[in-house]
């Protein structure tokens, strides 16, 4: 077997958990600014004493209302202010939370507060409070519910203020590294969710390596900050709140994603992340832009997108030529600046995970002045096992592990992990746990991939996902489905083709780049269905999945694809709240289609 290890950067200490550093900051930068929220009249500061002030409140009544060290306590709601708070007061309380998605179902939340024996729950809107009660109106014990938007904290802060400081200090001191934190259910592309098991050390252990290791440079210089959009109920946004708050780091939340666009121009953040879809909408917009500009302005924009790719690639090998970053400085002024202006202006890094972003946008982002860092990593390693470093980033790789984590890859191709990161196993399931994690020690991914000679990591697919032709050829989707999806005009592509003559594809339209490409194409008045078999745009997908047969052999090129008159969404089912695809969803729902490309 391949592997490579990282040492150890950051020894953290047994006793760390994670809401030490709210307490100790409040008293020792009092002043300090370490979250920005915004009111709705702009963005107005918190500082380190007043958010240890409002923790501590919410950590009191939380007491006061019977929450015990290591009581399960849900959380359900939008990445906001308040999420955070809840969270730290949850630790402080000395109790576990537990992340719920706000768009989750009754069935799901009935599942995980069950599972999980949740005390109690933290919503945040009135329709959330009316799913939670439907949910648990079973279950025994009656677990209280707190909401957000009907001024709970200000009750439970009240509430609390007989409770004495010492006994709160007690709690959250005697929470210490092996204590469980969090139980994050994975957002489960099949089967019922499991809860993962994660314990302050993982959480602390991850971002204290992450941090000061590979990505020190986005954290140590001042003026830092961030905005958080992705669901925080997520194990990827979670750790990187957790980054945040332990290295001071001005943190802003999103709670729309469709705020995302005015909330970057007004908070100016220098860091973000996001998944691909959001970096590829992004890429889109623009593009659509540049084409209802007319010919001139689209010319321009594809010439600048190659010049930065074109420069990317030539810094990654020895450094662009005079005439080169002529060019790119250039359409700096034309193009990049703007595309940066619309971020804000002070934005320059992004860490981008979930699934591949692909070497073309990566060098495209690169060049144009904003780098993503893609990493990668489960819910089961605290989020993170590998991430590309600044001055050292290997675009189409997920970097290298970060300090502390040993990578390996299996005979079979499979990713395997080892470190302080990996968690502490599934909840109420030790059959689940034994199956991950074997009896060296390594967590089994389910993740194929390849290390390098360098040790940088590349995912190829998922081990269950292979498709496996009717001519017995296996056939990793994921490669193939990013490039389709690198298109403008589409939204998702599921490739299939298990135990079929020949692979194909499901092909979903996006509906926000639809729009503009019908006004640019006098189509203004075309439903759905009709840009579906609209000749222009079959010829346009066909240009995208042409592009992906380029990077397979003759067997595992995709000679079909349909075009479906709906997309995959979380509404529709077809997707976790982390923008994955329910794969066995998709072909379950959509048999009729698959099989008539194969009649």
């Amino acid at each position: 077997m391949r592997e490579y290890s990282v040492p150890v950067l950051v020894d953290v200490p047994a006793s760390a958990n994670c809401v030490d550093t709210v307490f100790r900051r409040g008293e020792q930068e009092p002043d300090a600014v370490v979250i920005s929220r915004n009111t709705g009249d702009g963005w107005t500061p918190v500082t380190a004493a007043e958010f240890r002030d409002q923790v501590a409140g919410v950590a009191k009544g939380l007491i006061d209302a019977g929450i015990q060290p290591g009581d399960r306590v849900g959380l359900m709601s939008r990445t906001r202010y308040e999420w955070t708070v809840a969270d730290y007061a949850i630790w402080a309380a000395g109790a576990v939370s537990v992340p719920i998605y706000e768009t989750s179902s009754a069935d799901q939340v009935n599942w995980i507060m069950s599972d999980s024996g949740a005390k109690g729950i933290v919503v945040e809107t009135e329709a959330h409070e009316e799913t939670v009660r439907e949910a648990i109106a079973d279950l025994p014990g009656a677990p209280a519910i707190w909401r957000i938007d009907g001024g709970v904290f200000a009750e439970l802060t009240a509430n609390g203020a007989d409770v004495p400081d010492e006994t709160l200090k007690e709690r959250r001191l005697a929470r210490g590294g092996s204590d469980l934190a969090t139980i994050i259910y994975t957002s489960g592309t099949t089967g019922r969710p499991k809860g993962c098991r994660l314990t302050h050390d993982n959480l602390m252990f991850t971002a204290h390596n992450v941090a000061n290791g590979p990505l020190e440079a986005m954290f140590e210089h001042d003026g830092r900050a961030a905005l958080l959009f992705l669901p925080l109920a997520h194990s990827f946004a979670r750790i990187i709140e957790v980054v945040l708050i332990e290295t001071g780091t001005v943190l802003a939340h999103t709670p729309n994603m469709k705020n995302v666009g005015p909330d970057l121009q007004a908070f100016r953040p220098t860091f973000l992340l996001g998944v691909p879809r959001v970096f590829e909408k992004v890429y889109n917009a623009a593009e659509q832009k540049a084409a209802a500009g007319g010919g001139l302005k689209s010319k321009i924009f594809h010439s600048a997108v190659d010049t930065a790719i074109e420069w990317s690639r030539a810094e990654s090998s020895g450094g662009a030529g005079l005439g080169l970053r002529a060019r790119r400085a250039a359409f700096d002024k034309l193009v990049y600046g703007k595309l940066r202006a619309a971020t804000g202006g002070r934005l320059s890094a992004a860490v981008c995970g979930g699934s591949a972003l692909g070497e073309r946008l990566g060098n495209f982002f690169r060049g144009a002045g904003i780098e993503i860092f893609e990493g990668y990593g489960l819910t089961e390693t605290s989020a993170p096992s590998t991430v590309n470093i600044p001055g050292a980033n290997k675009i189409g790789t997920v970097g290298k592990p970060f300090p502390g984590v040993t990578v390996g890859v299996a005979e079979d191709g499979e990713v395997l992990v080892k470190g302080r990161h990996v968690f502490d196993g599934y909840w109420n399931n030790e059959e689940a746990t034994a199956e991950a994690i074997d009896t060296d020690g390594w967590f089994h991914t389910g993740d194929v991939g390849e290390l390098d000679k360098d040790g940088y990591l590349r995912i190829t697919g998922r081990k269950k996902e292979l498709i496996v032709t009717g001519a017995g050829k296996n056939v990793a989707p994921a490669p193939l489905e990013d490039r389709i999806r690198a298109n403008p005009l589409v939204s998702q592509a599921i490739v299939v083709g298990d135990d079929r003559p020949f692979v194909a594809a499901l092909v979903t339209l996006d509906p926000e780049a639809l729009d503009q490409w019908k006004d640019a194409n006098g189509r203004s008045g075309a439903s759905l269905a009709e840009l579906c078999s609209d000749p222009a745009v079959i010829a346009a997908v066909q240009k995208s999945v042409d592009d992906a047969n380029a990077l397979v052999s003759k067997a595992e090129q995709v000679k079909k694809f349909v075009i479906l008159d709906s997309d995959f969404t979380e509404e529709s089912g077809h997707l976790t709240p982390s923008l994955k695809v329910k794969r066995n969803l998709v072909t379950r729902d959509f048999a009729k289609e698959i099989d008539a490309l194969y009649s």
